[in-house]
């Protein structure tokens, strides 16, 4: 950037205490637009106009983490995510500054050449001040994937230290680019195959590739992340007497002891809806067999080390989840009718289309994995939505979203693929006081809106 580029701050109010809709958080936010590489008002040779978005230290984002305002007044406009009974109240729309900027924070793309700048980045969002005590480290591994960079953003909005290990296989540094650098955050890179030493107090295990395309690209790795890789995060969680957490589904293992088990460990089930009490029906030698029986072998894990070294652990099966920052290619339904209809191709249903999914919203999760973290309860947890849709269901919805005019299309349906997913969450709901508050066409709307801008900013294609 050269020495005559100007920046315009301006200073947009976004919402105060009284505002219409009621919300009771208020913040404001400062924009720099970057005009001009080398004049004021001069535009590039390919006349595309650079702008991007920061924040000045001295923004008013503030928020009451102990309120229970989750909607406005009308009862169904969604304000903010989080539980009061945690303190993990973070206002929406401080979020979406970070997974749906209108403008990339650190980037400009020129789609003429297909160039990307980036740029160093000034400020951070605000995060909450804890007081010594409230204030923990945490280790998030899996922390640059799909849920594990969500998980994050809310753990470093709330305010503690976190770490994050990831060896990039599947996950990304963009998604959590907006904190590099920050005090309270550390990305390193890191395989949890290979022992890692450092003290905290919490983990979230959630590293492992969870979708087909990818736990079947290496099944022995796959194998190995989940057994290896829980052994070592459990090990870990041993000596510094951390709290350790397991997830299992979405590549989402997290040290706090709390196991997040992808539904997987219920295979193909006999039983309709999923109570936590079920013990599954899994093909142990099939194509889903490394990914089944691994995450099967990592609860067997997690409660031998809570039975015999009195770890403190948490269980938490996640059924389907979807939201932005999924893999564009990662073979889910959700990224691959929202690809499909974006670029005008027919939507691809394996199978008749009958068989059933419950989606859930990225938010309602990470509120559930937080909530389960910080609760005294051992035992397995269901997190999911049990509104059941099946697969046709959810392409038309997917292709009416986007207003596509794509055609559906079957074809042969893969080998073990379950014909039912419901999860059963009385659990969660008697435990946690959790259940899900996404509407999935709401959902649907912001991942939808993820993936276009994803596509304009020349980052998937």
């Amino acid at each position: 950037m050269s020495d005559q580029s100007s920046s315009k701050i301006i200073s947009e109010t976004i919402s105060n205490t009284s505002n219409e809709s009621g919300n009771n958080f208020g913040f404001i936010e400062s924009v720099t637009d970057i005009n001009n590489r080398k004049d004021n008002l001069i535009k590039t040779e390919s006349n595309i106009e650079e702008e991007t978005s920061t924040f000045k230290r001295n923004d008013e984002w503030f928020w009451d983490t102990n309120s229970e305002q989750i909607f406005a007044q009308d009862s169904k406009t969604i304000i903010a995510v989080g539980h009061a009974s945690v303190k993990s109240i973070v206002p929406l729309e401080l979020l979406r500054h970070i997974y749906l900027p209108q403008k990339p924070h650190d980037r400009i793309f020129d789609p003429t050449t297909r160039t990307i700048s980036y740029l160093q980045p000034r400020s951070y969002l605000p995060v909450n001040s804890l007081i010594q005590g409230e204030k923990k480290r945490i280790l998030v591994t899996g922390g640059a994937g799909f849920v594990g960079s969500h998980l994050v953003d809310r753990l470093m909005l709330i305010g503690h230290e976190v770490i994050v290990l990831d060896n990039f296989f599947t996950g990304r540094k963009n998604n959590l680019a907006h904190w590099i650098g920050h005090p309270n955050f550390e990305l390193i890179r890191h395989d949890v195959v290979d022992p890692f030493l450092i003290e905290v107090d919490q983990i979230y295990h959630l590293a492992c590739p969870a979708s087909p395309p990818h736990y079947q690209y290496n099944p022995i790795k796959t194998v190995k992340t989940s057994v290896m890789g829980t052994i070592n995060m459990l090990g870990l969680a041993k000596r510094v007497k951390a709290r350790f957490l397991l997830t299992s589904t979405s590549g989402i293992h997290l040290i706090f002891i709390m196991l997040k088990n992808l539904v997987e460990v219920y295979g193909d089930p006999e039983e309709h809806p999923q109570a936590e009490t079920y013990w599954g029906h899994v093909n142990p030698i099939g194509p889903r067999a490394c990914y089944d029986e691994g995450k099967r072998v990592a609860e067997t894990l997690t409660y031998a080390y809570m039975h015999q070294d009195s770890v403190d652990v948490r269980v938490a099966r996640i059924f389907n989840t979807f939201g932005p920052r999924m893999n564009e290619n990662d073979g889910r339904v959700v990224s691959n009718f929202i690809m499909q209809a974006l670029k005008g191709e027919e939507l691809t249903i394996y199978g008749d289309g009958l068989q059933t999914r419950s989606f859930q919203y990225v938010h309602d999760l990470v509120d559930g994995l937080i909530l389960l973290m910080n609760k005294d309860y051992m035992e397995p947890i269901n997190l999911g939505n049990p509104d059941e849709y099946t697969i046709r269901e959810f392409a038309e919805l997917i292709r009416n979203e986007v207003n596509s005019s794509s055609k559906i299309k079957t074809l042969p349906a893969p080998t073990d693929d379950p014909k039912k997913r419901r999860p059963d969450i009385l659990r969660a709901e008697q435990i946690l006081g959790w259940k899900p508050r996404w509407p999935v066409k709401q959902g649907i709307g912001e991942t939808v809106k993820y993936f276009k801008r994803q596509m304009e900013a020349g980052l998937i294609g």
